[in-house]
Formats: structure tokens, C-alpha cells, sequence
């Protein structure tokens, strides 16, 4: 069996990621691509999708969310994902019982005497009637469980009711507060009868492929995976990584040669580009991971996270997490001042590289 190193799988990686090259698509299809968009920050996904696509414009994304095209919903690992309209009635039902589940032990010990079915059956109306916080419903029904903090009831309800936050939510250049509503209410349809997870992994793989079935139940929260890679094992092609893991993938996917040139990206908080996999060491330092879920927006520098990025009063900050050259200073430089056009309307603004 073929064994894929490290920088095969990063190639890899990049290709689907569509952080290879940029992609002539609209932004629903990569969306769709790629399975959705981690948006626990709002607005990152505006940057997550102007590093994989030319030409990107922040307007189009506003007017997917505002058509109700594209949604942000909970979905893999209990987390909000942008994902568009027909995958969040698609996927919601195949990942409600692990919302459930992680909710139940997020929150144990501090729903007492709740019924979670009372709950939802009473909340959910209200969200339909109009946007509301899960807080803010949580406040209003309080009463019958007294004793239960508000918050508490609202964060119980962002995993049993399927909820969907509206816009200005979301919205380029807008704050807003997490205002809800009911998935039926919003899309007016309801959710897709649960299925397999067979579709599910297929989609996975397309975006984040070869990849073991851990990295799978890591990137999705879910188990019971085994079962449907079975079912699909005719269908796939196998690989072997340096440690002897099966990988799988799609016979026709993307795989790159692992020396392809791979331009600096700069890669929003929370992307499924480092926290897709259970090994990410693809495409960061095990010494580098705990940054990865901690919100630290990443540089790659030769497909690998090799800096880290923030904007303050008007301007980009890079610092490195290795050592870069100078011809690799100069392309992540060029690359940040047209990151700073998209994040300041044209206006531009001075990079700063902090060496450490």
C-alpha cells in the first residue's frame, strides 16, 4: 500500500482546502465544498474564503446570509458552521443526538428537574415566532424551573431546538447580538429525515482527504463511523502514513505533487484547514498545536503554520512561530497589505512583522 508522507498529505491538504491555489467558484459552491465554514467569530469566515478564492467579494457572502442561502448553525463538534441552506437541513438531524450528548455533559449538574423535551417543546415556538437570544428565551420560560440559571436554559436550547442565527449576525462591517430562529421557520422547510453518515464522510474526505476515520470523528464529533466506512469501502482508495494508519480518500481527489510551490495564507480563527484531523501535524507543529483551539488566527508559509496574525488601530501583525527568510518575509508581507484591503474597505494599512 502506498505510504503518504507528511508534506504529501499537506499537498494534499492545500488542494482541497482550496489553499493551493485559489478557486474560481462562487462562494456558496466552496462553501458547500467544504462543508461549511467554522464561524464561532462571525465575521472570520469572510477571511476564510477571500484566502481560497479569487476575486472574493464580502458583499456576495452578505447576500447569501441576508437570501437565507447560507446559514451559521451548530453543527460539527458542537461548534457554529457557515454551511449553506441544503446541508444544514441535511447534516442537522445526523448531528443532533452528539449535540445532545455534549450539551448533556457540558452542562451536567446544572439542569435540575429540567425535561429537556418540555423544554425544547416550549421554546422552540418562541423562536419561530420571532429572532430571539437562547438567553433571552431562557429568560422568559425561567420561571417554571426555578433555580436554573437563564443562561444555562439558553445554551440547552442551542443543542435541542435546531436553531439557525440570523443576520445582521454574521454580516460584513456589523455587530450584532446571536439572535435565533427555528431552522423550519427560516428556510420554510424542515429538516431532512436522518440518514447514514455515509454522505457525510464522502464530503469529508472531498475537503479534507486522505484521512483516517479518526480524523473524521474529530473533525465531526461523531461515532459510529466505522459502520459507514464499510459500507463505502468499494468506493475508496487507500493509503498508508508514516506511522502505518490507514488513509482514505476518493479515487480521483486532488494529490498534489508534495513539492508544488504553496504561496503564504492567512487563515481565520478556529479553521477546519488545522482542525479538521485527529493528527494535525500536516500542517502544524505538535508544539504549536494548543493554538489551535484557542482562537489564534494562523499564517501558512510553505503550506505549515508558521506565524501568527492580528489586527490593531489599523494594523496587521505578523509573528513568526519559526524563522523566516527573507524571501519568505517579503511574500507574507505582500500577501498581509492585500489581506489589510479586504479589512479596511481599499483603505490599506502598515504590516508589521514582529520577529521573535
Amino acid at each position: 500500500m502506498t505510504v503518504l508522507d507528511g508534506r504529501a498529505l499537506n499537498r494534499a491538504t492545500l488542494a482541497r482546502q482550496l489553499l493551493l491555489e485559489r478557486a474560481r467558484m462562487p462562494a456558496l459552491a466552496a462553501v458547500e465544498h467544504l462543508v461549511g465554514l467554522q464561524a464561532q467569530e462571525p465575521l472570520e469566515p469572510y477571511a476564510g474564503l477571500w484566502s481560497r478564492l479569487r476575486d472574493f467579494d464580502p458583499g456576495e457572502l452578505v447576500g447569501l446570509l441576508e437570501q437565507r442561502r447560507v446559514v451559521r448553525t451548530w453543527l460539527m463538534r458542537r461548534t457554529i458552521h457557515l454551511v449553506s441552506a441544503a446541508y444544514c437541513r441535511a447534516l442537522r438531524a445526523l448531528h443532533q443526538p452528539m449535540l445532545e450528548q455534549r450539551m448533556r455533559g457540558a452542562l451536567a449538574g446544572r439542569l435540575p428537574g429540567v425535561d429537556q423535551a418540555e423544554l425544547a417543546a416550549i421554546a422552540a415556538p418562541l423562536f419561530a415566532e420571532r429572532p430571539r437570544t437562547p438567553v433571552d428565551v431562557g429568560r422568559e420560560i425561567a420561571h417554571r424551573w426555578p433555580g436554573v440559571a437563564a443562561r444555562d436554559l439558553g445554551d440547552a436550547l442551542n443543542a435541542l431546538v435546531p436553531l439557525v442565527q440570523v443576520p445582521p449576525r454574521g454580516v460584513w462591517g456589523q455587530k450584532a447580538p446571536a439572535r435565533a430562529s427555528t431552522v423550519e421557520a427560516w428556510l420554510g422547510e424542515p429538516l431532512d429525515a436522518p440518514g447514514p453518515a455515509d454522505e457525510l464522510v464522502l464530503r469529508y474526505l472531498a475537503a479534507h482527504g486522505p484521512a483516517t476515520t479518526g480524523d473524521v470523528r474529530a473533525w465531526s464529533g461523531l461515532a459510529g463511523l466505522p459502520a459507514a466506512v464499510a459500507r463505502l469501502r468499494t468506493r475508496l482508495t487507500t493509503f498508508r502514513d508514516e506511522h502505518g494508519r490507514e488513509l482514505l480518500d476518493l479515487p480521483d481527489a486532488p494529490r498534489p505533487d508534495p513539492d508544488a510551490p504553496a504561496p503564504p495564507r492567512f487563515l481565520p480563527a478556529f479553521d477546519n484547514a488545522v482542525l479538521g484531523y485527529a493528527d494535525r501535524s500536516r500542517i502544524i507543529d505538535d508544539a504549536h498545536r494548543g493554538l489551535s483551539v484557542a482562537g489564534t488566527r494562523f499564517v501558512l508559509v510553505d503550506g505549515r503554520v508558521s506565524a501568527t496574525w492580528t489586527v490593531a488601530d489599523g494594523q496587521l501583525r505578523i509573528t513568526p512561530l519559526t524563522v523566516l527568510d527573507v524571501p519568505d518575509r517579503a511574500a507574507v508581507i505582500e500577501e498581509g497589505e492585500r489581506l489589510m484591503e479586504l479589512l479596511t474597505g481599499g483603505a490599506g494599512g502598515p504590516v508589521t512583522v514582529e520577529i521573535s
